[in-house]
């Protein structure tokens, strides 16, 4: 038996054969050409029957994962259209006499490069996109069809880093598990492997060894460990494990339409987080009670231009019209690893310690105001709340509230319906807003504890760096005192509070934070049944 140790991004057991995926780039033989025309043509039907397959893969996404996942293949469109990438192609095929395949794979390569060498985390995951591509048009280039397999047992997928396209295409029957050696937490493979509940491993250094191809394997997306030619032992260990989470599933359906309320009576409102309305099936499917965070920045990360305000009000009202439960709007969180190229936002040397969050909005205060035009507009069709990131001053909020009144007397004045009640919130994911967080609850209604950045601020470490992965320690004591601090200041203030980040949804926590008092915990709808089965047999 051969063991490999990785990092586990998506939950669950896998059993299968390994199979590798192969870089259709890497295929590509390098050849003379006496007719750069011949190969110009040749790139040109290559590429438009490339964008004709993302098309369709985006049709088939929409369907298979939903619209904000399906997104991807819009992007590898406009990735495909690039003016830079496309000349690049075309200046070697010209200048080198090179036929279209080599150019094309010296393309993938020296735009991955690039992509790889930048600061930004989103940036570093257009690696894996520039090289799917490129594999797309290689493939039509040399004539194969765009199925990535047709292996006929089931198995587990094994690649330097899986491509979207290949994760969609492939068959889900078949493909029990992804495991890779490149590949983050955060990238497109690792959240398609989620949404589809399929087992994932990154970062296993040693997997692409030819030998291993074939070998009986089992993928654990819990603990990151793949085990290649398992012995008997591991075989039987594993499968106790599978039969037990079916178990554990069928017992946690029973907790739709339960209370999330201790043995006691301690009752705790059980919300979901989510990115858009692509999300929502699932916030139903699960049982939750709201939306204790809605991420409206993706609504400006996935477009190629600011979004109109009708254009965010018609999302707004769809998922309060669509939930019939409250919804908790986290006003764009744009920064740091969350980038929009159509701001044209300096390149900061420490992007998340930057111009982000609330300092964003203050700054660029014209998008503040129509966002929280639709955002109040949206109110008049449901039970809203609006929150704030990233606040570390009293200042902040007043300066916040006056916009937002400024807003609410406009929208008076032109007669235009909204709810007059909506609460407002901070978030509280910096060590200023935990000291402060006594003077914060006299401004707001209510607060919204991030555990993920108040973690990575309190430790003074980068979540983004997998090198420091050995040293992040969200159960710090500094992390778990600074949340009851904030609990405790809440209600000592008459407001409630919250927990949103990745925490919430920490089962060795959930005790700890209903003895804290915590009101609300908002986490991924998948989550929502097994923390209220917890909560309900908490004392």
């Amino acid at each position: 038996m051969i063991t490999l140790r990785g990092k586990g991004v998506s939950e669950g057991v896998a059993f299968g054969k390994l199979f590798f995926t192969r870089d259709h780039t890497a295929n590509a033989v390098r050849t003379a050409s006496g007719d750069a025309e011949l190969e110009l043509r040749r790139l040109k039907d290559a590429m438009k029957l490339a964008s004709e397959q993302l098309e369709k893969l985006y049709a088939a996404a929409l369907d298979a994962v939903g619209e904000k996942e399906a997104e991807i293949f819009q992007i590898h469109q406009l990735m495909l259209e690039d003016d830079d990438y496309q000349d690049f192609i075309r200046n070697m095929i010209e200048s080198e006499k090179v036929n279209a395949e080599s150019a094309v794979s010296a393309a993938a390569d020296n735009f991955a490069q690039m992509f790889s060498e930048m600061d930004d985390p989103y940036m570093q995951g257009r690696t894996v996109d520039v090289r799917d591509i490129s594999g797309r048009i290689t493939r039509a280039l040399m004539g194969e069809e765009d199925d990535q397999t047709s292996l006929s047992e089931k198995h587990i997928v094994g690649a330097e880093d899986i491509t979207p396209s290949q994760a969609l295409q492939l068959d889900k029957s078949l493909a029990m598990g992804f495991v890779t050696v490149g590949g983050s937490q955060t990238s497109h493979t690792a959240i398609l492997a989620r949404t589809m509940n399929v087992p994932a491993v990154i970062g296993v250094k040693e997997l692409l060894c030819p030998e291993y191809e074939g070998l009986d394997c089992i993928a654990d997306g819990f603990t990151g460990v793949v085990y290649l030619d398992p012995d008997e032992a591991t075989i039987a260990l594993y499968k106790a494990k599978e039969a037990e989470l079916r178990e554990k599933a069928r017992l946690l359906e029973q907790m739709k339409g339960e209370k999330t309320a201790t043995l006691s009576g301690q009752q705790i409102r059980l919300y979901a987080n989510i990115g858009g309305l692509a999300d929502i099936d699932a916030v139903l499917a699960n049982d939750a009670e709201g939306v204790g965070l809605f991420r409206t920045e993706f609504i400006f990360l996935e477009s190629e231009r600011c979004p109109t305000e009708d254009e965010q009000f018609a999302i707004y009202k769809e998922a309060l019209e669509r939930l019939k439960c409250p919804i908790v709007f986290r006003t764009m969180d744009i920064g740091a690893d969350k980038q929009a190229p159509w701001l044209s936002l300096k390149q900061e040397e420490n992007p998340a310690l930057g111009l982000r969050g609330a300092r964003l909005c203050l700054a660029r205060r014209e998008l503040f105001e129509a966002q929280l035009r639709a955002l109040y507009r949206a109110s008049a069709f449901g039970k809203a709340a609006i929150m704030f990131p990233m606040i570390i001053s009293k200042n902040e909020v007043l300066e916040i509230k006056e916009i937002a009144q400024n807003v609410r007397a406009g929208l008076t004045e032109s007669g235009i319906a909204f709810d007059p009640s909506v609460e407002l919130g901070v978030m509280i994911e910096t060590p200023a807003s935990v000291m402060i967080s006594g003077e914060l609850a006299e401004e707001v209604d209510f607060f919204s504890i991030g555990t993920n950045d108040l973690t990575q601020y309190t430790l003074a470490l980068d979540r983004q760096n997998k090198e420091l992965d050995r040293f992040y320690d969200p159960h710090h004591p500094a992390v778990i005192r600074m949340i009851r601090m904030v609990a405790q200041n809440a209600h000592a203030k008459g407001i409630w509070v919250g927990i949103c980040g990745e925490l919430g949804a920490d089962m060795g926590l959930t005790d700890v934070f209903v003895e804290m008092g915590i009101d609300e915990l908002s986490v991924s709808p998948s989550k929502i049944l097994g923390i209220r089965a917890k909560v309900r047999a908490h004392p």
